[in-house]
């Protein structure tokens, strides 16, 4: 049977590039007609990294549901209201959905350049690159699926035909996924390069294996594979300094690049920043919490400190305080009760129509500098290892640095509490705090009160007191089910 690209491909197409358009038309896209140059390959890789930018991705779902449960964020916002209450259920909850169908378009995408890029003749060295980039793709698809939804189909080869038996299969155990999210990463550092202006390296794959080593609590093989990027020897430049994300340097690992277009543009900023600095006015999403600016010395740490005040057209709007801003006095409408209050401040890029240039970080040199900081920790328990990734943190914060002989360095127990809230500090609003919290459930699970604060502890909060486990996952969405009669829906939905 001849083979026809189903519809992922031929998005892919529409938005990997300008190389390809000058070709002569083709009747139909096939694996004979499309892949036979470098060129090819190159615009198949650029469709990979497109799926990124989607609503369910990087530009919006993801970091309201990495954020808006936890106690990080809040909203008055209808649109996340389900996400802030913990009352999400397989119909009704956008980002539910969104999220697990954008993963499977990046997946399907990754799989066409694993699958069909080998074949092509071109340089040796850059097909192995392309590869190794588009393992990547798939296992932070993967990885963004399985901690959200538990086991989730497993599909390593591109979807090419609509044939049900194809489509629909079962679903893989958990476990079965992170095995290959690992192996897919563990190829990946191996065949991408160390260097790759605005797309993923080596350092890439290596900082998301930490994040997924961690997750799983495998202490030894996220020390290791942090250790990798460690050797990197980065210097922190100032805190300030990073946001919003524009590709700053080592610092930055992996950024979602973001180039202001209706087909490339990061929704996030207008939703999560208050007018004049937006396109308009309405109820924001991802808002500070009360507990979260009394829990961060907004004195004398400098990435909750005062910074300067915020202006747009002359008019003031609110006090920067880097990670977020103060607009309680913002003089930008006579009554802007939607634009006044605190807002996170990493994006800033002024009203666009929801068309922000503002890129979105997805690994950072100091979330490795904490993850072998916690795995050392765990391992071996406090020690100068630890506090030397540690301090790293702290004073770049403006923090002083702690000794063995710190209270917070007295057990592994009292240096996992300052690790937690050194992590919580440095990435808020960057999109993690609710799968940390979910692991601190899971580790808390097996070693009880490892962790002060855990994803339960919130769900008990929205839920009426009961610490519902079931809510350590999201459903599946309920339109996936009824396509796929394979695939069961997760316990207590």
């Amino acid at each position: 049977m001849k083979k026809l690209f189903i519809l992922p491909l031929g998005a892919m197409l529409l938005l990997a590039g300008c190389n390809f358009l000058q070709k002569e038309p083709l009747t139909s896209i096939t694996p004979n007609n499309f892949f036979t140059s470098g060129d090819d390959a190159e615009s198949s890789l650029t469709a990979v990294y497109d799926a990124l930018q989607g609503g369910g991705a990087y530009a919006q779902d993801l970091l309201t549901m990495g954020e808006m449960p936890s106690d990080n964020c809040t909203s008055n916002s209808n649109d996340v209201a389900n996400l802030e209450n913990i009352a999400w259920t397989p119909t009704t909850t956008s980002q539910v959905g969104n999220v697990f169908r954008q993963q499977y378009l990046l997946i399907n995408r990754a799989n066409i350049v694993i699958k069909y890029v080998p074949t092509i003749t071109m340089d040796t060295v850059r097909r192995s690159q392309i590869q190794g980039e588009a393992r990547f793709m798939r296992a932070l698809g993967y990885f963004n699926l399985v901690r959200a939804y538990g086991g989730v189909p497993l599909h390593l080869t591109p979807s090419e035909s609509a044939l049900p038996s194809e489509l629909n299969i079962p679903r893989a155990t958990a476990q079965q996924v992170y095995d290959q999210v690992v192996a897919d990463l563990t190829q990946a550092a191996l065949q991408m390069p160390n260097s790759n202006p605005n797309r993923a390296t080596r350092n890439s794959a290596n900082a998301l294996l930490a994040r997924v080593q961690l997750t799983q609590r495998n202490w030894a093989a996220a020390q290791a594979a942090a250790n990798k990027v460690l050797a990197a020897n980065v210097t922190l430049g100032s805190f300030r300094s990073l946001f919003p994300a524009e590709n700053k340097g080592a610092e930055s690992l992996f950024e979602v690049q973001f180039a202001g277009t209706p087909d490339g543009s990061n929704l996030l900023p207008d939703e999560i920043l208050p007018f004049p600095l937006t396109t308009y006015s309405f109820s924001k999403f991802n808002l500070p919490t009360a507990e979260l600016i009394a829990y961060a010395d907004t004195v004398k740490d400098l990435r909750w400190a005062f910074a300067g005040n915020v202006t747009n057209n002359g008019k003031f709007v609110g006090r920067s305080h880097v990670s977020y801003l103060d607009a309680r006095k913002n003089q930008g409408l006579s009554s802007a009760t939607n634009d006044r209050g605190n807002y996170p401040y990493k994006w800033t890029s002024i009203g666009n129509n929801f068309n922000s240039v503002d890129n979105t970080y997805v690994l950072r040199y100091a979330e490795v500098l904490l993850a072998y900081a916690e795995a050392t920790n765990e391992l071996t328990g406090p020690s100068t290892d630890v506090l030397t990734k540690l301090n790293a943190i702290r004073t770049r914060a403006g923090l002083d640095a702690l000794k063995i002989s710190s209270p917070e360095a007295a057990t592994k127990q009292t240096m996992r509490n300052e690790i937690d809230r050194q992590r919580r500090l440095e990435l808020a609003f960057e999109g993690e705090r609710w799968w940390d919290l979910l692991r601190y459930a899971r580790h808390n699970q097996a070693e009880a009160g490892a962790h002060a604060v855990t994803a339960l502890d919130l769900i008990a909060q929205f839920r009426k007191g009961n610490a519902d486990v079931n809510y350590l996952l999201f459903p599946l969405p309920q339109a996936e089910i009824n396509t796929n009669p394979q695939l069961q829906q997760n316990p207590g939905y």
